[in-house]
C-alpha cells in the first residue's frame, strides 16, 4: 500500500472517533509489523503538516481534513468581471482557531451585539487570552454572570457597551473579569 493509502486511512480513523490512533491502532490499519515503521510513517505525516508534535512527542491534528480551495476576490460593490484563480488552498480550522488551546465556540442567544454583525444564532470563536483592549468584543464575567459585550472604560473603571441602543451599558457593581476575546463570527445560511 502507498503513504496516500495509509494517510486515508488516518483520516477516516480521525474523522470517526474524533481523535488520533495510538501506535498498536495505526499497525493494525496499516499492517506494519514494527513501531519504527509506524514511527517513520508519523514523522512523514508531521513534514507533510498532516498532524503536528508538541515537545513530549504527542500528536494533534494539523491539516489532517484537508482544505477549501481559495479562488480569488468578490465584487461587494458595483459589479466587475469575474476571473477565477486559485490563489491558495485554506484550511478554515487553521483560519479561525490558530490557537486550538485556547478557543472554544459559543451559539450567540440575543440582539445586543446586531450593530456588530452578530446575530441570534452565530457562533462565535472566543480566545481566552490575557490580551484584550479597549474596543475588543468580550466574554466577560460581570457580576456573577456571563455575557458578550465591546470592552470600554472610563477613569480606572471597566464597562461593557452593547452594539444595539436598546441595552444600557453594563457597569460591574460586585467582580468584573475578562474571559475570553472573540476573534470570528460563524453564520451559516
Amino acid at each position: 500500500m502507498s503513504y496516500d493509502t495509509y494517510k486515508s486511512r488516518l483520516i477516516s480513523f480521525y474523522t470517526k472517533n474524533k481523535r488520533l490512533p495510538g501506535y498498536k491502532e495505526i499497525m493494525e490499519f496499516t499492517g506494519f509489523r514494527s513501531k519504527n515503521a509506524v514511527f517513520g510513517f508519523i514523522n512523514k505525516l508531521v513534514d507533510d503538516n498532516v498532524v503536528r508534535k508538541d515537545a513530549r512527542g504527542r500528536l494533534s491534528p494539523y491539516l489532517l481534513t484537508g482544505g477549501v480551495r481559495l479562488l480569488g476576490l468578490v465584487e461587494a460593490g458595483f459589479p466587475s468581471a469575474a476571473e477565477e484563480e486559485l490563489l491558495d488552498v485554506m484550511n478554515f480550522d487553521e483560519f479561525l482557531t490558530p490557537n486550538k488551546e485556547s478557543s472554544y465556540i459559543l451559539r450567540v442567544k440575543g440582539d445586543s451585539m446586531i450593530g456588530a454583525g452578530i446575530k441570534e444564532g452565530d457562533m462565535v470563536i472566543a480566545e481566552r487570552s490575557p490580551n484584550y483592549k479597549l474596543g475588543d468584543i468580550v466574554i466577560a464575567m460581570v457580576d456573577g454572570e456571563f455575557t458578550m459585550k465591546y470592552l470600554r472604560k472610563i477613569g480606572d473603571m471597566y464597562f461593557l457597551e452593547a452594539a444595539n441602543e436598546k441595552y444600557p451599558d453594563i457597569y460591574p457593581t460586585e467582580s468584573f473579569k475578562v474571559e475570553a476575546v472573540v476573534t470570528g463570527v460563524v453564520r451559516k445560511y
